[in-house]
C-alpha cells in the first residue's frame, strides 16, 4: 500500500520525521541501525514480534491513535507518551518541535475517534456473523 501523503515533514542530519493523518514515521538516515530499521519494516510480523524490544534504538512507525500525550520541552526535544512502551523523544529545534506537537494534537483526537468507529464496525460485524452461525444452526433438520 503506497504512503499517505506527509503533512509535515522535518529533514534533520541523521533522521527524517514524517507526520502522516494516521501515522508518525522517524526514519534513520545512515548506518548500521538504518538496515536493521529497514529489515523491520519490510516484515510486519518480525516489526510486531521484535518491534518492543527494537523501540529504543530503532524509531518504528507509530500510530497516532496509540499516543497519550505529546509535549516539547524548552530545549525543543518532542516527548511523545505512549501507554505500555517506552516513550519516544525526538530532538528538534524548538519552532520545528512546537509545529510537530501542535500538527500532531490536531490528529491525534481524529485518529482516536476513527480507532473507536473501526472497533465498533468490528464487533458488529462479529456480532452479525455469530448470528448467522446461530441461525444456521437452529433450522437444521435434525439428525437421524
Amino acid at each position: 500500500m503506497p504512503d499517505k501523503p506527509a503533512v509535515l515533514t522535518l529533514d534533520k542530519p541523521h533522521f527524517q520525521v514524517k507526520l502522516q493523518s494516521d501515522l508518525l514515521k522517524v526514519d534513520l538516515k545512515d548506518g548500521a541501525l538504518r538496515e536493521l530499521e529497514k529489515l523491520c519494516e519490510a516484515r510486519p510480523a518480525l516489526r510486531d514480534t521484535l518491534g518492543w524490544m527494537f523501540q529504543t534504538i530503532i524509531p518504528l512507525d507509530l500510530h497516532l491513535w496509540e499516543i497519550e500525550k505529546v509535549t516539547v520541552e524548552p530545549s525543543g526535544k518532542v516527548n511523545i507518551k505512549i501507554p505500555h512502551r517506552k516513550d519516544i523523544h525526538i530532538p528538534l529545534e524548538h519552532p520545528e518541535a512546537e509545529r510537530l506537537v501542535e500538527k500532531m494534537n490536531e490528529l491525534i483526537p481524529i485518529e482516536k475517534e476513527r480507532r473507536v468507529e473501526r472497533q465498533k464496525a468490528e464487533q458488529a460485524a462479529e456480532r452479525d456473523q455469530d448470528k448467522q452461525k446461530t441461525d444456521a444452526f437452529k433450522y437444521r433438520p435434525p439428525m437421524r
